[in-house]
């Protein structure tokens, strides 16, 4: 015990020094190192680990949310073809004339095909008026089969299937044989139309006998194809003859075999 006793006198005395500026000749001063060491000891294990000060978490900025413009196109650069969007709605450039009054300011008139509705309006811009622009995508895909009121298609790349409801595709419908390309127009995630080639080829199924003699100016005559449409073809048509027919005017061109 006077060991110990003797070891703390020890290093007690071993912290403090003589201060000669007090005057006093044997006044001791705490040397604050040696202190600081003996507070340590003494405190135990705990007082070993330094205290890291406290540290206050940086902020985070704010995140602003991010607004996205969509696409615009001036009336003058009005093109047919052109896909826009009026009153929320994609529109196809079907015709426009840009217009130079004598008094006034200049404007473009235009006519415009609604593609969900596929009814056509007359409407007129400003000149130089921005106007939203449709991203209306045109995608490759073959028609496979009918599947009661849709009709599907497959991408022939990925395989992936599309159905496309008949009211989409129109009058074309009748026109539309399994195996043939199309080109299925997408809005928004949403099909608006498919797309025939302009002329295809299809074979005849039911018509009257065609008369010996009969030229191509000589009448025409109630036809049907193997698609189920029906159509006018020249007297001298004859079941099992390929005709190849306008789809967008549903009209006879020719028999296949006459086109070289």
């Amino acid at each position: 015990m006077a060991l110990v006793h003797a070891g703390c006198r020890s290093m007690l005395t071993s912290g403090l020094a003589v201060s000669p500026a007090s005057g006093m000749q044997g006044a001791l001063k705490p040397r604050p190192s040696s202190f600081i060491g003996i507070k340590s000891f003494l405190a135990g294990p705990q007082g070993w680990t330094q205290r890291q000060p406290h540290m206050r978490p940086s902020r985070l900025p704010e995140r602003r949310p991010i607004s996205i413009r969509a696409a615009t196109v001036s009336s003058n650069d009005f093109k047919t073809g052109l896909n826009i969007v009026v009153d929320g709605a994609p529109y196809r450039v079907q015709e426009f004339l840009h217009v130079k009054p004598g008094k006034g300011s200049a404007f473009v008139r235009s006519k415009l095909k609604n593609y969900i509705t596929n009814n056509t309006v007359e409407k007129t811009f400003r000149a130089g008026e921005s106007v939203e622009a449709a991203e209306v995508d045109k995608r490759t895909k073959q028609y496979t089969y009918n599947d009661g009121d849709q009709l599907v298609f497959m991408d022939m790349e990925t395989y992936e299937e599309i159905r496309v409801t008949k009211e989409n595709v129109g009058d074309m419908n009748k026109w539309l044989k399994e195996g043939s390309e199309c080109e299925v127009v997408i809005w928004n995630g949403r099909v608006l139309a498919v797309e025939l080639p302009s002329s295809v080829v299809l074979k005849v199924t039911d018509t009257d006998p065609g008369v010996r003699g009969d030229t191509a100016q000589g009448g025409s005559k109630p036809c049907t194809v193997e698609t189920g449409g029906t159509l006018q073809v020249p007297l001298f048509v004859n079941i099992g003859d390929d005709i190849i027919i306008d789809t967008k005017a549903g009209s006879y061109i020719s028999r296949a075999k006459d086109k070289k």
